[in-house]
Parts: C-alpha cells; sequence; structure tokens
C-alpha cells in the first residue's frame, strides 16, 4: 500500500520498496515513532510561534516585504532576513554596486596571460545574507523567468555555481532598487530577453560554435 504511493522515479522501484516495507512493526517500535512524532510536533509549535512573532515584528515592513516577495525565488521568510541584514535605508549604499560590493557579491577580475576574466565571490560577507541569496537563486534558477534563463545562460558557460552566485548579485541589486523606491514594483523582463537583445550575426557565430564543440562541421544554407 505504501510503495504505491510513490512519484516520478521512484514508481519504477515499487518492488524494491514494496520489499524495504515488509517486516515486522513491534510495540517497541510503535513507542520509539511517537516519541519521534511528538518531537517533530513539538518542534513545529515552536516554528509557529517563532513565525508569527516574526511577523509581527516585520509588521511595520509590510510594504518593503511585499515589494521583495515578488521577486522570483524571494519567500516571505528570505524578504525578512534580507530587510533584516540590509534594512531598509539605501541611502547608505550609493548604488546597488555598493551593497552587491558590501555583501561581497561584486564580481572580482582576474587576469592570466594578459586576458582578464570575470570572477564572482562571495568573499567574507554577510554569511546570512549570502545564505538566503543563494536558496533565492536557486529557486529562481527552476522558473521561466528572466532570473531562470539568466542562470542558464551562466550555468552553460561558467558552471552552476558561479550561475547561482551571479543571479544572489543580480537579486540584491533588484531588491535594491525596490527599497531605493518604495513605489516601485518588481517586473519581470521574460525568459527571452535576451534573445531580442543579442545581435543576430552573434547568436549565429555562438550556435556554430555549439555545434562544432560537439563534432560537428557547419555549413550554412540561407532560407529560401
Amino acid at each position: 500500500m505504501l510503495a504505491q504511493l510513490a512519484r516520478r522515479s521512484m514508481r519504477a522501484k515499487i518492488a524494491v520498496l514494496e520489499e524495504a516495507f515488509t517486516g515486522h512493526f513491534t510495540d517497541h517500535h510503535a513507542f520509539l515513532l511517537g516519541t519521534m512524532l511528538r518531537r517533530v510536533d513539538a518542534i513545529s509549535a515552536d516554528i509557529a510561534v517563532l513565525d508569527a512573532r516574526i511577523a509581527g515584528q516585520a509588521a511595520p515592513l509590510a510594504a518593503a516585504v511585499a515589494q521583495l516577495d515578488e521577486i522570483p525565488g524571494i519567500s516571505l521568510a528570505s524578504a525578512y532576513v534580507i530587510l533584516a541584514e540590509i534594512g531598509t535605508d539605501m541611502t547608505r549604499f550609493p548604488s546597488a554596486g555598493h551593497l552587491a560590493s558590501w555583501a561581497r557579491l561584486a564580481p572580482g577580475i582576474s587576469e592570466s596571460a594578459g586576458k582578464k576574466k570575470g570572477k564572482s565571490s562571495t568573499g567574507h560577507g554577510n554569511a546570512y545574507l549570502a545564505s538566503v541569496l543563494g536558496n533565492a537563486a536557486a529557486g529562481a534558477a527552476k522558473t521561466d523567468t528572466f532570473l531562470g534563463e539568466k542562470y542558464r545562460r551562466i550555468a552553460r558557460r561558467r558552471g552552476s555555481k558561479r550561475a547561482i552566485v551571479a543571479l544572489g548579485r543580480s537579486i540584491l541589486v533588484i531588491a535594491w532598487h525596490l527599497l531605493s523606491d518604495p513605489g516601485a514594483r518588481f517586473c519581470d523582463l521574460g525568459p527571452g530577453y535576451y534573445a531580442t537583445r543579442i545581435d543576430p550575426v552573434r547568436r549565429k557565430q555562438s550556435h556554430i560554435r555549439q555545434l562544432e564543440a560537439l563534432g560537428y562541421t557547419v555549413t550554412l544554407q540561407p532560407a529560401a
């Protein structure tokens, strides 16, 4: 019965699950399970109390919380943490770049053989802020939005870790702009934004390079 509740890829392992569920459940097992479930219920109750207290403390910041909550990947809990760490007064940071630099999410520059290469680093910035931005970036990366497409573009070229850092920085920059203007609202540019901005010739060359990297010889034939 329990094995039939399996979803997605686990559906292919129902036989294994049925075998794993076959066994004996004694009174001692019931006692241990009951103890663990009571502990889970107690922790859940504590979390609910803390959530209510945080929401009460953040009530005066409801407008700012609502602004940040519109950003892909940002939840109410994430918005609370961001506001707790950077505040609402963005005049302390002359620009979004200053905030990113303060948080150690500003891109750095490394040089090799005379060539400069961009490098994103979290350095020794605010650990709480970096953590929540990383989680927000991971969530935004899965969305069909401008931020999601930005993650996929960077991940293809630089890897997922650098893409997450870059996306975290973008989210922080968006937060700065929103908090700098109480009347501003988040507006998603859409996943197709980059396609409309890239020069057709560059797009063609990029596709050719990708195909050649896969071992293909590319010959272009103009469409009739």
